[in-house]
């Protein structure tokens, strides 16, 4: 039995070792710049943390890392979290591990409270432009699709533009909340040229809409409103967007 035992651990001991020698390369979002980090398989996100210090020059203690939405705590194995090669990551300064008061510590700074609630969206807005990749590879290959689908679709991206709307934010998180404004915009009118294709799956609908969107706050003045509007084959949609700041 003791035999049984050792030859047990010998066993383990070479899955360790093989488990080590495998490396993941991540992809770690902060603010404008994307950097990529080679870490053990086995690591941690605290392991993490230490070889981005090397990389970015942000201490560990000060560092937030987001997967999927959520924070992550150091002791957290990577691959248990989900991380697989090429998995993003977005990293924040921690700003209340910096010195405070009391009763500022217990209170998450704006930047940080708006930003994690972006990042939340943010998830929920990757596995809905799955789908609408998905539906437009059925649509343009010619077939139709249960038209529901494409409306159900587009109410659940507005939803998200809803909560975006309501999250407050400053800095960093409030550059994130606008560049998903635009995502999810853009995947909006990505679904209303879908739904005029799919309802004439036959025709060359290359300007089956035209959707007219009033840009309140984005790049105000960059499109021209007198610029002349294609002629449709099927659906003219305008969409008013409602202010973002």
């Amino acid at each position: 039995m003791v035999g049984s035992n050792e030859r047990g651990d010998g066993s383990n001991s070479v899955q360790r070792r093989d488990d080590e020698g495998q490396a993941l390369m991540v992809k770690v979002s902060h603010g404008s710049t994307l950097v990529d980090i080679s870490v053990p398989s086995n690591s941690t996100f605290g392991d993490l943390k230490r070889v981005i210090a090397q990389e970015t020059g942000l201490e560990p203690q000060l560092q937030k890392l987001f997967f999927r939405g959520k924070e992550k705590e150091d002791g957290d194995l990577l691959q248990m979290a989900g991380i697989k090669d090429n998995s993003k990551l977005v990293l924040m300064e921690d700003a209340g591990d910096k010195q405070m008061n009391p009763q500022e510590i217990n209170e998450p700074s704006e930047v940080s409270r708006g930003g994690a609630a972006v990042f939340e969206v943010r998830a929920e807005v990757d596995k809905l432009s799955e789908q609408v990749s998905a539906l437009q590879a059925v649509v343009h290959t010619g077939n139709k699709v249960d038209e529901r689908n494409i409306v159900y679709l587009t109410e659940m991206l507005m939803r998200q533009l809803l909560k975006l709307d309501s999250i407050e934010a400053e800095g960093e998180g409030k550059i994130q909340r606008k560049l998903e404004v635009r995502r999810v915009q853009s995947l909006v009118e990505t679904m209303d040229t879908l739904r005029a294709r799919n309802s004439n799956p036959f025709s060359d609908c290359t300007n089956a809409v035209s959707v007219t969107t009033n840009w309140e706050t984005f790049d105000a003045g960059v499109a021209d409103p007198n610029a002349p509007t294609p002629v449709p084959c099927s659906i003219k949609v305008t969409r008013e967007w409602e202010q973002f700041d």
